[in-house]
């Protein structure tokens, strides 16, 4: 049987006709920047996440860069953050010139430790950024300063606490664009009308520049796409909390190790990825390729490790909690599409592994 990882067709093929009508609609209208496809998107996700305002922007990653240029970040300031989690948390903050500090992650539900986060923060600390990974809340830290929540995997997991959500729409996502994509909630009118303003280099009227921003803003046939896709979101969540909880079910059945740990069932979490903990993790995953299931590795390297912050000088060992995550996690399907005959597939060739003394 094969598995894929993510089967983005199986869940457009039903969507074919409502998603070629909206192109059609911008296609026709001619207007393929902001306009009435982004504003009503942004007001439609406003409603979805609880939030007082939504801001359409190019990208989760410029969604991050955007908040931290609202907040004012730059060169001499600190942001602390984890060690354990996609690029992007970490680039937006070294691409504004500030330096990033690590704090070490919960190892039981691979977040930043807040307890950690918060002792810290220093003097040049201008922001925090919890990532809310996998798609699981995390608990925020306790501090008198901005927080800016990586949600890119975690649309409607969580209201929003912080200054700022930031959001990504990449085609893996649960709420997937057609492309690049991604967008920040607040419930700070100044905040996002400042976003706004930074999205388009800053300029308001036309030409009259006012801040020096950059090109962050969404497609408006991205836009189009999202609206369709929106209000699908509530079902493909319950249907990967499903399959979340059967994988439960069948693996417990299954008699899998108990040294191979299993995502516990939080309320809320929503599972943009469903991601073990597994000794042998290397050998797991080339037998479940070579059986034809689909994995990945979210992420295989710690961010304080990455050769690019070599200049930090972090060493081995700095953060033992996220390396040992980097030496265990592996994700398996989860998408709303899996069948029950596919998840019973994973979990034979997982058990039929560790039977054979891996």
């Amino acid at each position: 049987m094969k598995v894929p990882l993510l089967d983005v067709k199986a869940q457009n093929a039903p969507l074919r006709q409502d998603l070629l009508g909206a192109i059609a609609t911008v296609v026709d209208s001619g207007g393929f920047i902001l306009g009435p496809e982004v504003a009503a998107f942004e007001q439609e996700l406003a409603v979805q996440l609880g939030a007082k305002r939504a801001v359409g922007l190019s990208s989760g990653t410029d969604a991050l860069v955007v908040a931290l240029m609202a907040l004012g970040v730059g060169p001499g300031d600190e942001v602390v953050t984890t060690p354990f989690s996609f690029f992007a948390t970490v680039g937006c903050i070294a691409r504004l010139g500030a330096r990033p500090v690590f704090a070490d992650i919960d190892p039981q539900d691979f977040n930043l430790d807040p307890k950690a986060a918060a002792a810290a923060c220093g003097s040049k600390t201008r922001a925090v950024i919890p990532v809310h990974l996998f798609g699981r809340p995390a608990i925020l830290p306790a501090v008198s300063l901005p927080v800016v929540e990586d949600a890119a995997q975690a649309i409607g997991a969580c209201k929003v606490t912080g200054i700022a959500s930031c959001l990504s729409f990449f085609p893996s996502k649960n709420l997937g664009a057609m492309g690049d994509g991604g967008a920040l909630a607040t419930d700070d009118d100044a905040f996002a009308d400042k976003v706004m303003l930074l999205r388009g280099h800053g300029a308001k009227p036309k030409y009259v520049h006012h801040l020096v921003g950059g090109n962050f803003r969404l497609d408006a046939l991205q836009a189009a796409i999202l609206r369709v896709k929106l209000g699908k979101l509530a079902g493909w969540t319950a249907g990967r909390r499903a399959n979340a909880e059967r994988y439960r079910r069948m693996f417990a059945a299954a008699g899998v190790p108990a040294e191979v740990i299993l995502p516990g069932d939080t309320p809320s979490h929503i599972y943009n990825q469903f991601v073990i903990r597994a000794p042998k993790r290397d050998a797991l995953r080339e037998h479940l390729t070579k059986n034809g299931v689909g994995t990945e590795i979210y992420y295989p390297l710690a961010l304080h490790l990455q050769p690019c912050f070599a200049d930090l000088g972090f060493k081995q060992g700095a953060f033992p909690h996220a390396e040992q995550a980097t030496a265990e996690v592996l994700a398996l399907p989860i998408y709303a599409e899996l069948t029950e005959a596919q998840q019973a597939y994973v979990v034979e060739q997982v058990v039929e592994f560790y039977c054979r003394g891996g």
